[in-house]
């Protein structure tokens, strides 16, 4: 394993080129695109503003970057680096900016979410869609390009739009029972989209194409509901986890849930295997010996402290928080879950068990493997081409985790880099680890001559 020289970074903005050919990254208002093998530059642009959002069209050909506080939007090409665009939505504002699937459009959604713009550039016109609703995820996209589905709020009430994306033009529009829609999402073959309710009401409801329910799913009353929804790759599994702490796996052929995964504080089963990661104990030396000595788990893991995984024997008893319930956003339920690139398995984090990540086996139905931190997990992501799971903590370290099994690795270098974020080139083949200021790439499975112009360094297992 091999890792990149560090390179500077501003707001996390580090992205793959679909096509995995290229590397952007934003350094306030400068956006470097870099060749993702060697890391040589191979553009340089200087936007208006310093740059808060920066996406790839579908083909890899323009970078979009937007700046809300101007209401600015410029995008730039690498085919042709002199060419350029820039949209300025002027008094209406702006406060999201995306594609199209095609590449060729823009989708601006104007402060107080009054409409969405979208902006052709090819033909340089524009196109108005009106009341959007502001939500998380009021906008997702067909795998193949074909269809947008969009939430909107109107006369108090909540409505989903299908819109053709070849011409925008609209396809369906149906109202949903609804108490304030929180997000709606595609399966990926395109057939059902998922809309589910505010937190308030447990709720998720499916749709066809042509706007038909297909299915209601509640799975209990008078309390806090969905947090986050994911489809697998194959769209035959739906998982919904809730405030509740269980995820809750619904079928593609009837829609009705055929088990649900809880996240106790103790797992007691033999057949889990659970990895713990534990500090190494450094050699004495009398000349490093603090007084007063400092309490165990007082402070988190530093960029330069060392660690290993190791087999507990069950049972194990996972550190808990406790959450505020007299605050809003309480820390509990499952906030994040995600299927591996093959719908094998299902990671997922209860947030209030925040240092632990549960590894679910889809085929078996049953928990496969828990990893234990010694600091709270902030980001982790699947491999896009097998199962293997990458996780950071916010430490110096990155994490990886496969059937075969589990590793932790010391991101060498000088000074701390403290790992906030990660994510994975198309190929599985390296890894962009990202920090505040800071970004590097890792490379996992180098081939001969890869990355000789980038100044690679080895890791520390």
């Amino acid at each position: 394993m091999n890792f990149s020289e560090v390179f500077k970074l501003s707001s996390l903005l580090c992205k793959f080129s679909p096509d995995g050919k290229y590397l952007a990254s934003c350094v306030q208002y400068r956006l470097v695109v870099r060749d993702a093998s060697t890391l040589q530059i191979l553009q340089l642009y200087t936007c208006l503003d310093q740059v808060q959002h920066m996406e790839w069209s579908a083909d890899s050909l323009f970078i979009l970057c937007a700046m809300y506080k101007r209401g600015l939007v410029q995008v730039w090409s690498l085919e042709q680096p002199e060419w350029h665009c820039k949209i300025d939505e002027g008094s209406a504002g702006l406060v999201a900016s995306c594609w199209s699937p095609d590449g060729r459009h823009i989708l601006n959604t104007t402060e107080f979410h009054l409409r969405i713009t979208v902006w052709s550039l090819c033909t340089k016109s524009v196109s108005y869609i009106k009341y959007p609703k502001a939500c998380l995820q009021g906008i997702t996209f067909t795998r193949d390009g074909r269809y947008m589905a969009l939430a909107e709020r109107r006369d108090c009430k909540d409505y989903v739009s299908i819109l053709v994306c070849s011409d925008w033009q609209l396809l369906r529009h149906f109202d949903t029972d609804t108490q304030d829609l929180a997000g709606l999402e595609w399966a990926p073959n395109g057939c059902v989209l998922a809309v589910w309710d505010t937190c308030l009401e447990y709720k998720m409801l499916l749709y066809s194409l042509d706007g038909r329910l297909l299915s209601v799913f509640c799975a209990y009353e008078w309390s806090l509901g969905i947090k986050s929804v994911a489809w697998s790759p194959s769209s035959q599994f739906l998982a919904i986890g809730s405030y509740d702490g269980k995820v809750r796996l619904l079928n593609h052929v009837t829609w009705k849930m055929i088990t649900e995964f809880g996240h106790p504080a103790a797992v007691n089963n033999p057949k889990t295997v659970v990895y713990k990661e534990a500090k190494k104990s450094p050699p004495l030396a009398l000349g490093h010996l603090s007084f007063p000595p400092s309490r165990a788990g007082a402070c988190p893991l530093t960029a330069t402290a060392e660690s290993r995984y190791e087999v507990a024997s069950v049972p194990v008893s996972l550190q808990t928080l406790k959450p505020a319930a007299d605050r809003a956003n309480p820390r509990m339920g499952v906030g994040m879950l995600a299927f591996s690139a093959d719908s094998y398995f299902l990671a997922t984090r209860n947030d209030n068990v925040p240092n632990a990540i549960w590894v679910w086996d889809i085929q078996k139905l049953r928990l496969f493997v828990v990893l234990e931190q010694l600091s709270p997990v902030r980001s982790f992501q699947w491999d896009p081409q097998q199962p293997r799971l990458a996780l950071c903590t916010g430490g110096g370290k990155v994490y990886l985790w496969s059937p075969a099994g589990c590793v932790s690795v010391q991101v060498p270098g000088e000074g701390d880099f403290l790992v906030l974020s990660l994510c994975w080139h198309p190929s599985g083949d390296s890894l962009a680890l990202l920090s505040k200021d800071h970004f590097c790439l890792c490379f996992l499975e180098t081939k001969e001559g890869t990355g000789a112009a980038a100044g690679l360094r080895d890791g520390h297992v």
